[in-house]
């Protein structure tokens, strides 16, 4: 038996404690249903005790508070609401809690934003990780000894697992009760709780508002060029002109300030442009593309997927705002 103990307090968004309980609780009562021993004894570690208010049946969940929880197999580490800032100044003695748990030997995973606690107790120094994409460029910022994949939906390395943003961390909790009940349970569950096994990416999920926390004015400034031009054919000689340095110290300061090459920020500034146009409907492929600034099919289609991780039609049928035929 798994002894999980899934970290409980006030911040705490509520989705990502239910939904990963709802599945190893329904997978206990599966074992329960063949008259085998239950898989997990699940523990709701909360940080004070008035935050056990959680009901859920006493038969398959203990309620404790961290203080009292001196061992367990795994920490879950929930998604929180608020300011990054504050909540890991306000939950500073949760993190030393985790820390503390992985030393004496548990594992440990993150759903979403959970991240961040797992990142401040240095776990993920040197290590892969993921979370929601729209925390990426502040998670890189603010712990650049971290190899953030932002496409990723799971990582597991060491003993630690993140999952990526919002409800894409229920396929973590699927690929955990996988990985410690055998692949016949993941495929049970899989089916049960209807989410699809071995899903990689989140990549098309995510939308490009450009890297700009950073303080360097001659970088926003060709950001703010790229954006407005980026139909046009530009070539980076023009961009590092338009800022009035030299190629190669425009380019160091670029990828500083943004963590990308000015190349890289221009492709996916006409990707999220085209995105844009396929969610609105555009049928015509080639137009899109010159719309957006490229004028061979076959390098638009080879960029597009490999940013998105879907083809331009596939995305469009995805995502266009037509409605979908239910009938």
């Amino acid at each position: 038996m798994k002894e999980i103990a899934l970290i409980i307090h006030e911040d705490v968004t509520l989705s990502t404690i239910t939904g990963a309980m709802d599945m190893l609780i329904h997978t206990n009562r599966f074992f329960q249903h063949l008259y085998k021993h239950q898989p997990f004894k699940i523990i709701l570690a909360c940080e004070k005790i008035k935050n056990d208010s959680l009901f859920t049946p006493s038969e398959f969940v203990t309620y404790t508070t961290m203080a009292e929880t001196s061992k367990a197999d795994l920490i879950v580490v929930p998604a929180f609401y608020g300011d990054r800032d504050q909540m890991l100044k306000k939950h500073n003695e949760t993190i030393k809690w985790i820390t503390q748990m992985y030393t004496d030997g548990a594992e440990v995973a993150s759903l979403c934003s959970g991240i961040y606690f797992l990142a401040e107790a240095g776990l993920l120094t040197g290590r892969s990780c993921t979370a929601h994409w729209a925390d990426m460029e502040d998670i890189v910022r603010r712990y650049p000894e971290v190899n953030f994949l932002s496409d990723m939906v799971i990582t597991d390395q060491d003993g630690i697992y993140t999952s990526g943003g919002a409800f894409s961390s229920l396929n973590l909790v699927l690929y955990l009760i996988d990985k410690f009940c055998g692949r016949e349970v993941g495929i049970w569950a899989s089916k049960m709780f209807s989410l699809d096994m071995d899903r990689i990416s989140q990549s098309h999920f995510a939308v490009f508002k450009g890297q700009r926390q950073h303080r360097d004015d001659d970088i926003l400034k060709a950001q703010t060029y790229i954006e407005q031009n980026h139909h046009l054919q530009l070539n980076i000689d023009e961009i590092a002109e338009h800022t009035n340095m030299s190629k190669r110290n425009f380019i160091r300061r670029f990828k500083k300030a943004t963590h990308n090459t000015p190349f890289e920020y221009l492709q996916r500034v006409k990707i999220e442009a085209a995105k844009k146009a396929l969610e609105k409907g555009a049928q015509n492929i080639n137009l899109l593309m010159y719309d957006a600034g490229y004028n061979d099919i076959k390098t638009f289609r080879e960029v597009f997927k490999k940013i998105t991780g879907l083809t331009p039609q596939d995305y469009r049928r995805k995502y266009s705002r037509e409605l979908p035929m239910l009938n």
